[in-house]
């Protein structure tokens, strides 16, 4: 019976970590082996058991961890991400590796999918927290294992690696199929901004009005919106309008066009300074005037994956009517992400909010033809059109910023005002399959997590494999292993009284040469 009342499948027996294995405990200096392998976290991918790559450790200065084949590393940064690999080679790795040998008790494979199932990654993703949590072995430790007798763990794994790489390979080809929508949806906004995806629509409409007069009339109306935001000051203020006051306009930011691509007839480029009557972003200082349930309160955070996402927003109530006016956002508008990793994510306000401000850390944009609002979203998203140049824009290392003059400098393609909708069209169509398709695998490789785990589970309660009479109980292997440690640890006593090392440190520097010599045959 085990500990939690549930009964224990026959020879099994109830233990934890702590009393099957001990992590291994050398250390080594990469330098002075520069040719052999290093395992770095950031090779191991997260929840897959999956070896990325490696390094040479001549390319590495930290003292590392000593691993041998069979060997289990155990990712104790992050555990939340899972990071569990058994590599056939020795080597060294990162330190941020818990390395946990083969033992008389437990079996390497089946020690790796131990720790790889949800209930103990569950269990050290709770114990720290913080954004660089870390766990060592004392806190793991006492995790509770129902251990089967060693001739079944090897039929559980062979089980798993059956079972389990047939899933993986699912997922795999879900994965490359993703990423293959992902390049074609890079195709398709790149055929939009380029006119070729309407280029039939332009041949059965040849007498649209250009893009030209279309940029006539907004640069009219950007001026006329000028001056009367002007002489509303004036009135405010009880003046009469100096002379030449219109002199003071100032005329918007026009594009180079040296290196920009030629376009379809009937197109022109066009500066977002041009089109906009607006550029502006958050001022600092907001943090102080957080609340509740006051205005939503855009952050960069809430532009993912070019939309707005508003399910974590913070919420303001606005410091006064001056900052409340410039930076509140509308219907219409295009939100550009200006600072930090997220830099150059863009979305299009598209349906009336309720009163919301962006932070310092967002672009706002507001078009002087908010029907031209989509198409500029489109070219601001695509790979190959405006997040391309904004991000060419970006300045800093380490956390990349763009500037309002960035944003007022980005060319932009500007199509008829009919063909802008043909366009967004068209790209809404393809995109919404794309979209579904997306959807249709995110909800597979879920399945397929739920499964893969509903397999480890079934195999740590005795139900993936059939049990063998004949097996040695995991009684015994426990049994053995205490007494194991007990003669090390007399042996460890002795040789201190005798004033020598300890055999136990000499056979770990024997064994360690030797995992090297197995792992370069």
């Amino acid at each position: 019976m085990s500990r939690n009342g549930q009964q224990l499948p026959p020879g099994w027996a109830e233990t934890t970590l702590a009393e099957i294995v001990e992590p291994r405990s050398g250390k080594a200096n990469p330098q002075d082996t520069p040719d052999e392998q290093f395992i770095g976290m950031e090779q191991v991918e997260a929840h897959t058991m999956r070896l990325l790559g490696t390094v040479s450790c001549g390319s590495m200065k930290s003292t590392a961890n000593v691993f041998s084949p069979s060997d289990v590393l155990y990712g104790r940064l992050r555990s939340y991400l899972n990071k569990v690999y058994q590599p056939d080679f020795a080597g060294l790795c990162s330190g941020e590796f818990i390395v946990l040998p083969e033992t008389s008790a437990v079996l390497g494979r089946f020690l790796k999918y131990r720790l790889n199932a949800g209930d103990f990654v569950s269990f050290a993703s709770h114990i720290n927290a913080g954004d660089r949590p870390r766990v060592d072995f004392d806190q793991i430790k006492v995790f509770t294992i129902r251990l089967p007798p060693r001739p079944e763990q090897q039929r559980i794994a062979d089980a798993l690696d059956e079972l389990l790489s047939d899933l993986d390979a699912g997922v795999l080809a879900l994965e490359r199929v993703r990423e293959k929508l992902k390049l074609y949806r890079a195709s398709v906004l790149k055929a939009a901004v380029e006119g070729s995806l309407t280029a039939e629509w332009r041949a059965q409409h040849p007498h649209t009005e250009p893009a030209a007069e279309l940029l006539k009339r907004i640069l009219d109306e950007r001026r006329r919106r000028w001056e009367e935001e002007q002489l509303a000051k004036f009135r405010e203020k009880g003046k009469e309008p100096p002379t030449n006051w219109k002199a003071k306009y100032k005329e918007p930011v026009t594009p180079d066009t040296v290196d920009l691509s030629l376009l379809p007839k009937g197109w022109c480029w066009a500066t977002l300074d041009q089109i906009s009557s607006l550029v502006t972003s958050g001022s600092r200082g907001w943090k102080e005037y957080y609340t509740q349930d006051g205005a939503i309160f855009i952050r960069s955070q809430d532009i993912r994956t070019d939309q707005l996402k508003l399910d974590t927003a913070a919420h303001v109530s606005p410091p006064d009517k001056t900052e409340g006016a410039r930076t509140k956002v509308c219907r219409g508008d295009l939100l550009v992400t200006i600072t930090g990793a997220n830099v150059a994510k863009a979305t299009a306000v598209k349906v009336e909010l309720p009163e919301a401000y962006v932070s310092q850390h967002v672009g706002l944009i507001r078009l002087v033809s908010p029907e031209l609002g989509k198409f500029v979203h489109v070219y601001t998203v695509s790979p190959s059109g405006g997040r391309k140049r904004l991000l060419a824009s970006a300045y800093g290392a380490g956390k990349p910023g763009l500037n309002l003059d960035n944003l007022r400098e980005l060319p932009i393609p500007l199509p008829p005002v009919d063909e802008s909708e043909a366009v967004v069209e068209a790209v809404e169509d393809q995109l919404s399959v794309i979209e579904h398709l997306e959807a249709d695998f995110d909800a597979k490789l879920n399945s397929a997590r739920a499964l893969r785990q509903a397999i480890l589970s079934h195999a740590f309660t005795g139900q993936l494999v059939p049990q063998d009479p004949n097996d040695e109980p995991a009684s015994e292997l426990l049994k053995r292993i205490a007494a194991e440690r007990e003669a090390r640890a007399r042996e460890a006593s002795d040789a201190k009284l005798a004033g020598k090392p300890a055999d136990s440190a000499r056979a770990g520097r024997r064994g360690h040469a030797k995992s090297k010599t197995q792992g370069n045959n």
